[in-house]
């Protein structure tokens, strides 16, 4: 019997759960629109300007000193809320292109993800790198189409092209009644609901939601031209665009599109219960061996996230953990299956921006922060004693390259310390020459180097200086010829390095050298990725 109850006390908290990350190209409003659910979900009370001067004011998930300068997200927040008897855990991702390897990475924590595209914009390329991710994950993807109260792309055009940029369905769930100053409400057509645009109407107070297009006070509202034209327009959209089907939905194949403006929560609320009422409960992951399945009782899950000093005044560590199945409780006993050693967790949290909860109890989906004193890595799976390894995350090669030194040579340590700890939070990669034993680091956006120097002066009081170095890219290399590696090896040392793991790399100063090398050799393998060491 108490199995029983146990059984049915896991199936109904993964029930509960949704777990979903927004994702976007930068300035679409993602950041506003985080906002705007976190203010329906009732985790905050009112609702402001992004980059405040005089109070100071902050969007919740932007917490570090840089993105509350810069009014970026830098980092990736953590937030859960109560929303409609549902437990909401929403990642914040970096919306700045300099950070998608930290939201790839997320990708893999999360059953859902919440697209937006800017209405005048369309499609951009941040978003076609981060949907092609998520597609390769096959997460199903809600869009939202921001800011119609401004002139945007005919919102057909706009459907066409989420079509063929992605190969995926487009199923339009609500529809704008006029655009741009001219905004009147959205048109929901599967509820056939009329919501109204209350800045148009001059927030009259007759105005409640009217169900049909046939209904006899729309008139009220509307002119006859509108409301033909609207009838018109969904006519058309029956007819030529597919229905939403909530199968095809979960296997990826079509995205539900909905139209609103963030800035004045119109149409947010409508894509939060998308969420809610169909995206997946928390989902299987794979494993070496097999697939781990939530309602297993169990415990199992595995790192995709660190953060170091997330608190200045202790220093700490915080390692972000997707609880795949079973339950955490307070002084749960897991292995960590990379180094077969035992951890006691007495402290789990949850966060809010840079808030921190401590969590008695948690389930499948849910995202919780532990200690890490440097024996964690990204990629960890942690177990009640099965040695299994979830599928690995890649590294991604760097992009841009810098020597680092500092201006006070002393501080060496320092220097090394502070490097460490923010490449285990992935968003930096670190290098040294075989030859001279040089440090180099390695990003994917040229402002991540300004995250770095702001970081360790920051958190380290330290000066680094960058230096340009003449590297294009870089590739791990590996062989199983052992001769022929190390022969290769002989005649290339000048161009030859180690990451922070001590695993052998080629730093390529041109694409034609990167060519020629390639193809002389063919016995080494050149990898553009390599896989976090997690066994």
């Amino acid at each position: 019997m108490n199995n029983f109850k146990k059984n049915k006390n896991l199936l109904e908290e993964i029930h509960k759960r949704r777990t979903f990350a927004i994702i976007s190209h930068p300035d679409s409003g993602k950041t506003t629109i985080t906002e705007k659910i976190l203010f329906i979900g009732k985790v905050i009370h009112n609702t402001g300007s992004i980059k405040p001067k005089k109070n100071k004011k902050y969007t919740k998930s932007d917490w570090m000193h840089i993105e509350k300068k810069r009014g970026i997200s830098i980092t990736t927040s953590v937030m859960r809320f109560i929303y409609k008897n549902k437990l909401i855990n929403l990642l914040d991702t970096p919306g700045h292109s300099d950070f998608s390897e930290d939201t790839y990475r997320i990708l893999t924590a999360v059953d859902c993800c919440l697209m937006i595209i800017d209405a005048s914009k369309g499609v951009e390329e941040q978003t076609r790198k981060l949907l092609s991710v998520a597609r390769m994950y096959k997460k199903p993807i809600i869009t939202f189409i921001n800011k119609i109260d401004r002139d945007f792309k005919n919102p057909i055009k706009l459907l066409e092209e989420i079509e063929s940029e992605f190969n995926i369905i487009s199923s339009p769930i609500t529809w704008p009644i006029g655009t741009g100053s001219f905004l009147q409400g959205i048109y929901n057509l599967k509820s056939e609901e009329i919501n109204f645009y209350s800045s148009f109407f001059n927030n009259r107070s007759d105005l409640k939601k009217i169900t049909g297009l046939f209904h006899p006070h729309l008139k009220n509202f509307f002119d006859y031209n509108t409301i033909l034209n609207i009838r018109r327009e969904v006519h058309f959209l029956k007819k030529n665009f597919f229905i939403f089907n909530k199968k095809e939905f979960l296997q990826g194949n079509l995205t539900p599109v909905f139209f609103g403006t963030a800035l004045k929560n119109f149409g947010i609320d409508q894509v939060l219960q998308a969420l809610v009422e169909w995206a997946p409960n928390p989902l299987y992951r794979r494993t070496n061996i097999r697939k781990i399945y939530p309602q297993e009782s169990k415990f199992s899950g595995f790192i995709f996230k660190i953060q170091a000093n997330m608190d200045l005044k202790h220093r700490d560590r915080i390692a972000f953990m997707r609880i795949v199945s079973g339950k955490y409780f307070k002084g749960i006993k897991i292995k960590q299956t990379r180094t077969l050693k035992n951890l006691i967790i007495r402290d789990a949290f949850y966060f809010l921006a840079g808030e921190r909860y401590f969590i008695q109890e948690a389930y499948p989906g849910d995202i919780i922060g532990i200690h890490n004193h440097g024996n964690i890595q990204i990629g960890d799976t942690f177990t009640e004693g099965e040695k299994i390894k979830f599928l690995g995350i890649p590294y991604f090669s760097p992009e841009i390259f810098r020597k680092i030194r500092l201006k006070n040579p002393l501080q060496q340590k320092k220097l090394l310390k502070g490097l460490f700890q923010l490449s285990e939070e992935g968003s930096v990669q670190i290098f040294r020459s075989i030859q001279n034993n040089s440090l180099i680091i390695g990003v994917i956006g040229i402002l991540q180097f300004e995250i770095i120097s702001d970081r360790l002066r920051m958190e380290y009081n330290i000066e680094p200086i960058y230096e340009n170095i003449n590297i294009c890219c870089i590739r791990w290399i590996s062989s199983k010829y052992v001769d022929k590696l190390n022969f290769f090896k002989q005649q290339n040392e000048s161009y030859l390095g180690l990451d922070k793991d001590n695993l052998l790399i080629y730093f390529f100063p041109s694409m034609i050298n990167l060519k020629i090398i390639t193809a002389r050799n063919k016995d080494i393998i050149f990898s553009k990725t390599r896989e976090y060491q997690i066994m």
